[in-house]
């Protein structure tokens, strides 16, 4: 058993303590309180941290880590396609994704997971394209959920998924990452396709995750059967005969006729979202992941994030991939949040949404996103630059600081002070 103690500790799950402490036994957390209730209960070492936070690590809600090294191989593979719009950028994706060998992949992978660590992030939310890299995740320090990924719309080609899907499934064994399913998003699986993916869920006792109302070019081919993805991205994938009729709907209301919408649903980006939506989203006990930098980057718009707090819906914050992002920080993907939503988020929330919410979005509550008895020991040690009271803590920590140090399962991570803002 150890003791760490700090000047704070922020569960996020309750208000933080001054003088805090954790009890670690066997990679879990035993206790918390203050230092000085923990020695009066227990006889164990103390480690002090003074002048710092002692705070959960990071939750990344939505990640593509394999996509990591996507900057250089725009240079290295000489894909001549320049993206002028959201098809053109999918579209590049796929042509850069094909001239990929394993050995690229894995190296990508193993750079994403470095850095998602460096950042303080010690839980995904991946979404896993190539199921050959399955043990590299394993054998990582992360823990999370691998949500199995599917695209489909040639019926023999989805038979022939939906069998390797339930292999993995069946298969899966994994200690920190945990098996989910994740149908792309409304446009790439055909309708009978998406349903049987979903269908997959309960059946093997896992949540889905689904990129849903990301893009204009989405709602249009939804909603008419036209657009950009009709013209372009269909014959490109060899989809032309595939091309559905117009389902005169939202993407959201496409997907609740569908009955694919559960409460062990999680839905990502949602930007083209109305009212109307929000509401389905809400009685489906949906929840809903932001990734407001790669929505900016990809100038597809923002989300209706008051709507989505007005109605009630459960948020979590993600990074999505470097296609699409500057980086894999978590810190980063905060601070954008609270300079693109101003006056929607307290600094508090926005840390919630990237510890606790993004946890919950994972359905891996009960194992991260705070500190609290029985949860993996999975903490960072926080020094801020200059002393706070609690109710700004959240905000300092998000403006200034630098991680001392990084746990997973009580363990210390190696790697020098991380400044978390630049």
């Amino acid at each position: 058993m150890q003791i760490y103690a700090a000047s704070y500790l922020l569960p996020v799950a309750s208000p933080p303590i001054a003088g805090g402490a954790l009890l670690i036994d066997g990679g879990r957390i035993v206790d918390t309180g203050t230092l000085a209730e923990l020695r009066k209960l227990h006889s164990a070492p103390v480690r002090e941290f003074p002048g710092c936070v002692i705070m959960p690590g990071l939750v990344n809600a939505h990640t593509h880590l394999e996509l990591t090294h996507f900057p250089a191989w725009k240079l290295r593979k000489g894909v001549d396609y320049s993206p002028r719009t959201f098809v053109d950028w999918v579209i590049q994706v796929i042509k850069i994704r094909r001239a990929l060998t394993y050995d690229e992949l894995t190296h990508s992978l193993r750079e994403g997971i470095y850095k998602s660590l460096e950042c303080g992030t010690t839980t995904v939310g991946e979404i896993l394209t190539d199921r050959s890299l399955v043990g590299t995740y394993l054998e990582s320090r992360l823990s999370g959920r691998l949500f199995l990924e599917a695209i489909g719309q040639e019926p023999g080609r989805c038979a022939e998924l939906l069998r390797s899907l339930q292999e993995t499934l069946d298969g899966f064994e994994g200690d920190g990452m945990k098996s989910g399913l994740s149908p792309h998003a409304p446009y790439t699986l055909s309708p009978r396709f998406m349903q049987k993916v979903a269908g997959l869920a309960p059946l093997f006792s896992v949540p889905t995750a689904i990129h849903l109302a990301e893009s204009p070019e989405e709602s249009e081919f939804i909603h008419d059967s036209a657009g950009e993805i009709a013209r372009t991205l269909y014959p490109f994938a060899g989809w032309g005969e595939f091309l559905p009729a117009p389902h005169r709907a939202s993407p959201t209301a496409y997907l609740d006729a569908l009955g694919v919408l559960t409460p062990m649903t999680t839905a990502i980006h949602c930007v083209h979202v109305t009212p109307h939506d929000a509401e389905i989203l809400k009685k489906r006990e949906v929840r809903v992941i932001l990734c407001p930098r790669s929505n900016d980057r990809l100038v597809v718009g923002k989300a209706p994030a008051a709507l989505f707090k007005k109605a009630g819906i459960p948020l979590a914050l993600g990074t999505d991939s470097l296609a699409s992002n500057d980086s894999l920080s978590m810190w980063d993907e905060m601070r954008f949040l609270l300079k693109a939503f101003p006056g929607t988020f307290s600094p508090a929330e926005a840390l919630e949404m990237a510890t606790l919410g993004a946890a919950r979005a994972l359905h891996l509550e009960h194992e991260a996103g705070s500190l609290e008895k029985g949860k993996r020991a999975d903490f960072l040690v926080v020094k801020p630059t200059r002393p706070a009271a609690p109710e700004s803590l959240a905000e300092l920590l998000i403006e200034e600081g630098h991680i001392q140090q990084t746990f997973i399962g009580g363990e210390a991570l190696g790697g020098a002070e991380i400044p978390l803002s630049g």
